[in-house]
């Protein structure tokens, strides 16, 4: 393991919890190598290290694993924090609200994404289970401009990608429902040049492939997110 200087970094590029995982690296700007996998056929390298073989996975030159997509945004943002993510941490609902995002909301948006794979119920139910989460967030971003406060933080990064995955499903529906302050929200993270750095492509690593270095680069200002959609 001590073979590889920097960070490797085991990623699928349109995961929410690998974007996550990216998002937070870009922003400490801390360079790690990238191997960007298939789902369907994931490397022996990585499914040694994490069993579970769910991506992200970070492998520490020391040799410690990081495989929980929210540990390596908080392992990154505390090596260099500069636009600050980790200053709402300490906000009383953001951990609550993280966790609604990754338990319940999660369930509902496998469930509605893929509804023909749970057909106890229709698509439309699984969208009303997903939609109570989209209430929250729309009353949140009706009284400041962002989740936890009035910058973007740590909670924003966490749960964007997973509204847009949401919204993906039925984007006409998702424009016209009643939550325009967070559809607000998502046009201008997916707007923002920090989302376009992170959603590169990338051919899939094997083993024997030329080192990818992700990160490197100083991270793109955050001025887009502070502009109307």
């Amino acid at each position: 393991m001590t073979d590889y200087p920097l960070p490797v970094f085991y990623s699928f590029r349109r995961c929410p919890y690998a974007m996550r995982a990216r998002l937070a690296l870009a922003v400490a700007e801390t360079a790690v190598e990238l191997r960007e996998i298939e789902l369907r056929d994931k490397p022996q390298a990585m499914l040694a290290m994490a069993p579970k073989g769910t991506v992200p996975v970070l492998w520490l030159a020391n040799g410690e694993v990081i495989a929980e997509s929210l540990d390596i945004m908080f392992w990154a943002l505390r090596q260099r924090d500069p636009w600050r993510w980790l200053a709402a941490d300490g906000e009383p609902d953001a951990g609550p609200l993280l966790g609604w995002n990754d338990g319940d909301f999660k369930a509902a948006l496998d469930r509605y994404k893929y509804a023909d794979r749970y057909p106890e119920q229709p698509a439309l139910y699984y969208r009303r289970q997903g939609e109570a989460f989209l209430a929250e967030l729309e009353t949140r971003l009706n009284r400041r401009r962002f989740l936890c406060a009035e910058r973007f933080t740590l909670a924003d990064a966490a749960i964007l990608p997973f509204i847009r995955q949401f919204a993906a499903v039925d984007p006409n529906w998702f424009e016209r429902s009643p939550y325009p302050a967070v559809n607000r929200w998502l046009r201008r993270f997916t707007a923002s040049a920090l989302f376009a750095s992170v959603m590169s492509k990338y051919q899939t690593w094997r083993p024997g492939a030329p080192v990818l270095i992700f990160a490197a680069e100083p991270a793109p200002p955050l001025d887009t997110f502070y502009q109307e959609a």
